[in-house]
């Protein structure tokens, strides 16, 4: 009886789609930080807080040649678009190095710039959604009548602006431990948002902070609120490029700090 070979197929697997990676890491961050009390429920809350507190309530006062629920969207915009952004990135890549699960992201065949991208993909929707849920509250409550070309310049400016904020929330990650981590978030948030005048309106703040404010990378939060100031009439001055290029080379030495960062975890996990 003549003797039967068999062979078997080889195996084939499907080259992975970056795309469909990137998305689905995108979703499930999303999902894990929207399950997060507090982090959505916190970084949601305060602007809107703040807005109707001071926005609404003393809507009918003016600051400068503009009422004060037209004023404050930019301040309290571009605060939440801070928050969202800072604690997106830092508190939960600090909290992920702690974890040890950044590790397994490495070792895994996904692509790390997937995990990055998650976290910032994720930080610029709570962003967005801080932004409209102030556009909403002052158009529906505040009597603020804003062309809707202008709404839409200031929305995509500040969502535009998290960016750096990422960047500097990145830097934070690396660098604090998942314990520490809100903590030094609030030591630069709070103090850069006062100065930046998101709190106090700009022209009420004393002359040295106002001098510190305009150096040109330290204070962003100002560089990105004059940017929205001027969408509504209320900005102090200055190029409008000139705060553009504040914002990026702020982020880029983010970005270096972050790359110094990531280079050490590399060295230290071997």
């Amino acid at each position: 009886m003549a003797s039967v070979s068999t062979t078997m197929p080889a195996a084939t697997f499907a080259r992975p789609n970056p795309l469909r990676i990137c998305f689905k890491e995108a979703k499930y961050e999303f999902l894990k930080c929207l399950r997060l009390p507090m982090y959505s429920v916190s970084t949601m809350l305060f602007p809107i807080m703040f807005y109707v507190l001071f926005g609404l309530v003393m809507g009918r006062q003016t600051i400068g040649s503009i009422s004060t629920s037209v004023y404050l969207i930019p301040a309290y915009g571009t605060f939440g678009v801070m928050g969202a952004s800072l604690f997106g990135t830092a508190a939960t890549l600090a909290g992920d190095r702690g974890l040890g699960w950044l590790q397994v992201k490495r070792a895994s065949p996904m692509p790390i710039y997937a995990y990055f991208l998650a976290k910032v993909v994720t930080s610029v929707i709570f962003s967005t959604v801080d932004v409209l849920a102030l556009l909403t509250l002052g158009v529906a409550f505040g009597g603020v009548h804003i062309p809707t070309l202008v709404a839409a310049k200031l929305v995509l400016t500040l969502v535009s602006g998290s960016l750096p904020f990422c960047t500097m929330g990145l830097a934070i990650g690396y660098f604090a431990g998942p314990t520490s981590a809100p903590a030094v978030i609030n030591i630069f948030y709070l103090p850069m948002s006062f100065c930046s005048g998101l709190w106090m309106p700009f022209m009420f703040l004393p002359k040295f902070v106002q001098k510190i404010a305009v150096f040109l990378p330290l204070l962003p939060p100002y560089h990105l609120s004059q940017l929205v100031f001027h969408q509504v009439g209320a900005g102090q001055g200055g190029p409008i490029l000139w705060h553009w290029e504040s914002l990026l080379g702020f982020s880029l030495v983010c970005l270096g700090i972050a790359w110094v960062g990531h280079q050490r975890d590399q060295k230290a996990n071997g």
